[in-house]
């Protein structure tokens, strides 16, 4: 696969990341016409744009964020991402255009001197996360050496485990020299930049992604990831293929689309390099799967991501915040940090920082002490959160329990026989 690019940003002020590298995709999805766009449209949709307003006004600022700078987003592109409708705006006929343009203006000071380049850059980092489901969106890509269109996904934790330990997930991204070409990857922690882990499809008959509108999309379920282009599965990758590693998409992630001009994977545009550039998005829809955790927060019930609070108010915590074998879990003061934010997931799992909840050495005996473990597929990691908000292991029949029925700051955890006491009761907000 093609060498992925390095970058370093910020979300409009939201967050900043701190790590010297980061490689972006693009999943941009677009369907010709209002009709064909509501008959491509998940059945179970929990978030969906398709640009229908005014020509020329602004993206759905409910939805979107727009970022602005030219910092060359630590890959030496050459554009500045402005708010502007000039480079993102809705064309009237139900797409959002995201146009590369040459700058004129001498303003404009970008990480070389004065910008040579503008377009857009938008993130739902404000208004929207999930984690599994579907995500799938329709564009017409632009074209040319040096143009640079992506939709990609990184962890909603970015701003407090850093980039690759949130993760990252390329559904499309392309460069203009390899016209027939999309990449869809993954990166982490041990397999981040170029080391990223993934595919790319090329399209059949020398043809170019350009010419017309294609659907990117990717199936992400708690132990797989699936990338196809119009419906044809190319590439999918599980646990097993980080080597070790950890896997990191157990946790909501946003999406970001973006139209880059310049950098160090596509090279700079040249003499035959004809600008302004467009990228049309007739769609963007995400459906929740079984497992899909959506907004960053939940009810206690499977498929939902939070705090779990409990007795006191106190919230359940991985001691330290260490992501070693058997930590202990304990009480602590809710403070939002990612040691304290478990996604029950549809396999039946309660994670936290890539592990599992487990019960030490698979006891079923009350009093067995719970802790932070790999996930294996084992009944001590086994867990169902009742309407009673009890979070019963399966594999003891017996409950998540707050030791000696206390709420002090760093009362340890373990199972005990269900009893309905106040030390059992787990919310998840």
């Amino acid at each position: 696969m093609a060498a992925h690019r390095a970058r370093r940003w910020s979300l409009g002020g939201l967050l900043v990341l701190t790590a010297a590298a980061l490689v972006t995709t693009l999943v941009i999805m677009t369907t010709t016409s209002g009709a064909n766009r509501a008959e491509a449209a998940p059945a179970a949709a929990s978030w969906s744009d398709d640009f229908d307003g005014a020509a020329g006004t602004a993206p759905d600022s409910s939805k979107w964020t727009l970022e602005t700078g030219g910092s060359g987003n630590g890959n030496h592109e050459l554009q500045y991402y402005t708010n502007s409708t000039s480079n993102a705006s809705l064309d009237g006929e139900g797409h959002l255009v995201i146009t590369a343009r040459k700058n004129s203006d001498s303003g404009l000071q970008c990480w070389y001197g004065t910008c040579q380049y503008t377009s857009a850059r938008l993130n739902t980092a404000k208004s929207f996360t999930q984690a599994y489901g579907h995500f799938e969106a329709r564009i017409k890509i632009p074209r040319g050496q040096g143009i640079w269109p992506a939709f990609w996904m990184l962890g909603d934790d970015l701003g407090s485990a850093g980039w690759p330990n949130s993760g990252e997930i390329d559904i499309m991204e392309n460069v203009g020299k390899e016209p027939g070409t999309v990449h869809g990857t993954l990166h982490g922690p041990g397999y981040s930049g170029a080391g990223g882990i993934g595919a790319g499809y090329t399209l059949p008959d020398g043809k170019a992604f350009a010419d017309d509108f294609h659907t990117f999309a990717v199936d992400w379920k708690p132990d797989s990831i699936a990338w196809s282009v119009d419906g044809k599965v190319y590439e999918t990758r599980t646990p097993a293929d980080v080597n070790g590693n950890k896997w990191v998409y157990d946790h909501p992630f946003f999406m970001i689309l973006n139209l880059a001009v310049g950098g160090d994977w596509p090279g700079s545009p040249d003499g035959n390099t004809s600008l302004p550039q467009t990228m049309v998005i007739d769609y963007v829809h995400v459906s929740a799967s079984d497992s899909a955790t959506t907004g960053g927060s939940g009810g206690g019930t499977s498929g939902k991501t939070g705090a779990l609070k409990g007795i006191g108010g106190m919230c359940v915590d991985v001691a330290g915040a260490s992501t070693a074998n058997e930590t202990p879990i304990q009480l602590h003061d809710c403070t939002g940090v990612a040691a304290q934010k478990w996604t029950l997931a549809g396999d039946g799992t309660v994670r936290a920082l890539g592990k599992c909840l487990d019960v030490r050495g698979g006891g079923t005996a009350a009093g067995t002490p719970v802790q932070l473990y790999t996930c294996n597929g084992t009944k001590a990691q086994q867990w169902t959160h009742t309407s009673a908000k009890d979070l019963t292991n399966v594999g003891s029949d017996k409950c998540l329990d707050a030791t000696g029925n206390s709420a002090a700051d760093g009362t340890r955890l373990q199972i005990w026989t269900c009893s309905g006491t106040a030390n059992q009761k787990w919310t998840l907000v």
